[in-house]
């Protein structure tokens, strides 16, 4: 039986008088005792991406970069956006850190960059980074229900319908990912001269977080911006538009007093898994020798590479381990408006070693698909 002392009325509960008796024994006679930690179910398809996709940008040559999630009408203007763009549609904080950025991002590439023109800024001629985060868009939410959250109650668990009326009154989060570059992307040497960052990098980039997401992108010409019109790529999903990569505009690079031939990209993760990709399996692997054929086809210059490559794809058929474009030729030879695309098909059966008759075969097969859906011409 304890009495508290009339000078100490706080001292009403059992816990209180284990406290004192703790505090006048000393904590370090108190022994410790650490919780079990219940058995998990692993990190989630999307967390794993999210690695995986880090884990191969930073394996390409890029640093990763956390960013403020905050932006300012002077960024988007930099980027050149028109007065109509999406992009411009902000949600306004009502107590901002800084009046400069009073909103929250749409898109990640002021926030990246913004440390590309520090990195240069502070002697990093070299610059390649990226970033994965959540931007904030207003556009496909209802107006009517947007940031008019209900009160839920603290009493009891919120019920399923006060959880849907909440999150109808966010903004939609879509999850980004997006690299920059500038200067060299390959150092000079003994072994030769050193090569440039350039458009091509940017989807090479894009490339490898669709690999690290087990999807495949199809690179078509685009004008959006902030990228310079003639070297701006539209990146697929079948028919779904994912992102965009490619030189910015030289009056960005400007606007923004970053590096000349700044190039950038951004993808929507969640549109690039949308149709349940992001589990990614290891190919099977024949032992079987492999058949490679070469093929040069004489196009319009207006016609994609992506439509030829997808139309070689759809005739070899089955037996088409890869194909990969290695050379693209024009002059006068050709004649003006045409262009020559050159490809290696690689096939391989996984039960069987291939007869030339049928690797030629599944060639003739791909020539007569592409020569039917472009317009193209065997170049001999």
């Amino acid at each position: 039986m304890v009495t508290p002392p009339s000078w100490r009325p706080d001292l009403t509960d059992p816990n209180d008088l284990a406290e004192e008796v703790i505090r006048l024994e000393g904590y370090a006679e108190l022994p410790s005792t650490l919780p079990k930690v219940p058995a998990g179910t692993g990190l989630t398809e999307g967390q794993r991406l999210r690695r995986r996709t880090g884990l191969a940008l930073a394996g390409a040559g890029y640093v990763e970069v956390l960013n403020y999630p905050f932006v300012g009408e002077a960024a988007l203007d930099g980027l050149g956006l028109e007065p109509d763009d999406d992009r411009r549609r902000t949600v306004k904080l009502a107590n901002p850190i800084s009046d400069e950025e009073p909103a929250l991002r749409t898109t990640l590439l002021p926030g990246l960059l913004a440390a590309l023109r520090r990195n240069t800024g502070r002697g990093s001629t070299d610059v390649a980074l990226f970033e994965q985060g959540l931007v904030f868009r207003v556009d496909g939410t209802d107006p009517e229900r947007l940031f008019r959250a209900p009160r839920l109650p603290v009493d009891r668990r919120p019920t399923g319908e006060e959880i849907a009326e909440l999150n109808a009154a966010l903004p939609r989060q879509p999850r980004r990912v997006a690299t920059v570059l500038a200067g060299n992307r390959e150092p000079g040497g003994w072994w030769g001269p050193a090569r440039e960052a350039a458009w091509a990098d940017a989807v090479e980039s894009a490339r490898t977080v669709a690999a690290a997401a087990g999807v495949e992108l199809t690179v078509t010409q685009a004008q959006y911006a902030p990228w310079h019109p003639g070297r701006c790529a539209a990146l697929h999903v079948g028919d779904r538009l994912v992102g965009h990569a490619g030189e910015l505009h030289p009056r960005v690079v400007k606007a923004l007093h970053l590096p000349e031939r700044t190039c950038a990209m951004e993808l929507d993760v969640d549109l690039l898994t949308q149709d349940g990709a992001g589990r990614v399996e290891g190919p099977r692997i024949s032992g079987f020798p492999v058949a490679t054929q070469d093929v040069a086809l004489v196009v319009d210059a207006s016609v994609p590479a992506a439509e030829v490559e997808a139309a070689l794809r759809s005739g070899a058929g089955p037996l088409l381990e890869s194909l990969r474009l290695f050379d693209v030729y024009t002059g006068e030879q050709l004649g003006e408006g045409r262009k020559s695309l050159a490809y290696a098909l690689r096939f391989r059966a996984q039960d069987r070693t291939l007869t030339a008759e049928e690797a030629s075969a599944a060639r003739t097969a791909a020539i007569a698909e592409a020569v039917a859906r472009t317009g193209a011409a065997p170049r001999v």
